[in-house]
């Protein structure tokens, strides 16, 4: 009988856990489809082209949402749970609501790890493939661009000299700190622009605070503009799509073939970074699934749903918040990347220790 029960349990919050993971799949594709068609509306490409990347690319993003999606299938789970007679029976054969929510938040702990082991090399694949597929289409072939600790930096081939762009680092849709070296096909330097910034949302860069410095007749010139602009094959959406790159490489390839990889130019922070992000997905679904559950069954009213669900989403944006705040302090270099990244899910568990202790069994 009380595996009957425990079916039911691990069946409905699946169930809920699906349906959530297919509408945002849904709207995912329904929102990036449209920058793909973007991308493709100067060339004579079939519409099944970009329906079918933006399929294969949802899933690395659906990965990085599973702690919304496993909250508000929780929330939703519980909701009906308690809405129904059914919680009534399950505490009659002995499930409290702290056995209901171990379960649960169990179930989302080893749903974490499944995702890791089997999911995540997969989507790694198919983002590997949609980079590869989107490149063979992209003009910018003879461009170069790279992004580590020691900030960005880009190569353009232009049509009689060449540009290396480097920047400490982007911050919206600005590069802080940016340096132009324009050479001629000798690769002898010619030509340096000094910003303190530049906007990049289009490819008609904006250059704030800028010094000039240009050779002419052998003679160094230097001149100084409070606005200045640059025309550049790359956008904010361009060089935003560099943090793509690390959706290519799994959990296992990070872990075994690390030294590879940085051989082969990735460095060896952001590897960090990536590992400890993806290792630290099943403990974050696991205390987002132990908030979602506390939450609900903390509150005794059962026809307030709509205002519950609301408050939990608010909850959720919160925390997402606070977990991007934490990674770009460690991204900066202000905390440590991995106290960046695990601070958050420390928070959680003591979070979810309190609310444990405080659990309703009404």
């Amino acid at each position: 009988m009380n595996r009957i029960f425990l079916n039911y349990i691990i069946k409905g919050f699946l169930k809920n856990f699906f349906l959530v993971l297919s509408i945002a799949y849904f709207f995912g594709i329904i929102l990036n489809l449209f920058e793909e068609i973007e991308f493709f509306k100067n060339m004579n490409v079939s519409f099944y082209i970009p329906l079918f990347l933006t399929i294969i690319f949802i899933p690395s993003m659906i990965i990085k949402l599973l702690p919304f999606i496993i909250f508000i299938s929780s929330m939703v789970f519980m909701i009906k749970l308690r809405n129904s007679k059914d919680l009534l029976t399950l505490k009659i054969f002995g499930y409290s609501n702290i056995k209901i929510f171990f379960i649960l938040a169990l179930l989302s702990f080893f749903l974490g790890w499944i995702i890791l082991v089997v999911i995540n090399p997969v989507t790694s694949g198919m983002s590997t493939f949609y980079e590869k597929t989107k490149s063979n289409y992209s003009k910018d072939i003879d461009h170069l661009i790279n992004f580590n600790r020691n900030g960005l930096w880009i190569k353009e081939e232009l049509l009689d000299k060449k540009r290396i762009i480097s920047a400490s680092r982007p911050e919206g849709y600005n590069l802080i700190d940016l340096k132009i070296y324009h050479l001629d096909k000798n690769s002898s330097l010619i030509e340096k622009i000094i910003a303190k910034e530049a906007n990049i949302k289009n490819n008609n860069w904006k250059l704030n605070d800028v010094t000039r410095l240009f050779l002419k007749d052998d003679i160094l010139y230097k001149e100084k503009f409070e606005n200045y602009e640059i025309e550049s094959i790359y956008n904010y959406n361009k060089i935003n799509n560099l943090f793509k790159n690390f959706d290519t490489l799994s959990f296992f390839e990070i872990v075994t073939n690390k030294k590879n990889l940085i051989e082969r130019g990735y460095d060896e922070f952001f590897l960090n970074e990536s590992k400890h992000k993806m290792l630290s997905l099943p403990f974050f679904l696991f205390f987002m699934t132990a908030l979602a559950s506390i939450f609900t069954m903390n509150t005794l009213k059962k026809n307030d749903n709509f205002r519950l669900i609301l408050i939990g989403l608010i909850v959720c944006v919160i925390t997402f918040y606070l977990k991007d705040l934490s990674l770009a302090l460690g991204q900066t270099e202000r905390i440590p990347i991995i106290l960046a990244i695990w601070s958050p899910i420390i928070a959680l568990s003591f979070f979810s220790f309190i609310g444990i202790l405080q659990i309703n069994e009404k």
